[in-house]
């Protein structure tokens, strides 16, 4: 079982237009309604490839019932902490030549003993998982420590807890022992301090958090594909014919790593089959996991240590 966290879900719109004109009237050639948010993505992902998963989440009992129909229907299960707020709207505009355009509202504000609540919960779900999934932003209300908050709870956190947060939720969290942390390039460069241009920095400033408590850095670079450290370093990238929808992907990319063991080359190679799979899905979650998705993925002996990524500050 693997028990995720989304302190800040949402309703996701996904719709496609031929161009996007600001000023202009667009209408969209399709229209596809999900329910979401980082965790939820990840817990989806497991169940449809046929992982035992479980999604903890803040809904008000009309937004819980829509969050369980959907999660049951994957397979998943789900833990709801009653909140007074409704879910927010997450609406994603994707033109022909799959640039997409996000555009997110806040969440409703939790109040600190809701805060309290979402944490215990998550703790108390966990408790039969190999892997508590934190993912996501934190909503308005809650204190920018609320995943260390989760780190001092959990029993096992150094080799349970997974973040894959940003900003002062990825900041509260270093020298906190975690079993993984999941920042994409300008994620690490901000709580680094510093630009990263190379994939040997990449990893030079991972193996820095490391030292400080975190377990397993895996670290998305985008089109540049991944790089993954833990007692080694391993690069890897997986190549896509045909992008139609990339929202989600490094949800995909968690999912599948961890569903692999969460460590080691072929928990890399399997994180980015399933990236693969999600970047061509129109939704925010992929469909099965196939052979050919596997197949395209190329893990790299060695890590390119000079190979540029677009530095990020």
């Amino acid at each position: 079982m693997i028990t995720t966290l989304t302190a800040h879900p949402s309703i996701d719109r996904t719709l496609r237009v031929t161009r996007l004109e600001r000023g202009g009237l667009m209408r969209a050639s399709s229209v596809l309604v999900e329910c979401a948010g980082k965790g939820v993505n990840v817990a989806r992902a497991l169940a449809v490839n046929g992982h035992a998963a479980r999604a903890v989440l803040p809904a008000c009992d009309d937004d819980a019932r829509a969050f369980a129909a959907l999660l049951h229907a994957t397979g998943a299960d789900i833990c709801t902490v009653s909140i007074r707020g409704r879910t927010r709207t997450a609406i994603t505009l994707i033109e022909p030549d799959a640039t997409i355009t996000k555009i997110n509202e806040p969440g409703p504000a939790l109040h600190a003993s809701e805060c309290e609540a979402l944490v215990a919960a998550a703790v108390s779900a966990a408790r039969d998982s190999q892997w508590l999934v934190a993912s996501g932003s934190l909503p308005p209300g809650a204190p920018p420590d609320m995943y260390a908050k989760l780190a001092a709870a959990l029993p096992a956190a150094r080799e349970q807890l997974v973040a894959d947060t940003s900003g002062g939720a990825l900041a509260s969290l270093v020298g906190i022992p975690c079993a993984v942390v999941k920042p994409n390039l300008a994620e690490l460069a901000e709580v680094a301090g510093r630009a990263l241009h190379t994939v040997g920095e990449v990893i030079d400033a991972a193996q820095c958090l490391r030292g400080k408590g975190w377990g397993t850095v895996l670290v998305s670079l985008g089109r540049n594909g991944c790089v993954l450290i833990d007692d080694e370093a391993t690069y890897g990238t997986v190549r896509v014919r045909a992008v139609c929808n990339s929202v989600g992907a490094g949800d995909a990319l968690l999912a599948g790593f961890l569903s692999a063991g969460g460590r080691g080359a072929a928990a890399l190679g399997e994180g980015l089959a399933w990236a693969g799979a999600s970047i061509r899905s129109e939704g925010t979650v992929g469909p099965t996991v196939l052979e050919h998705d596997r197949r395209a993925v190329t893990l790299a002996e060695r890590p390119p240590h000079g190979l540029p990524i677009g530095g990020s500050a």
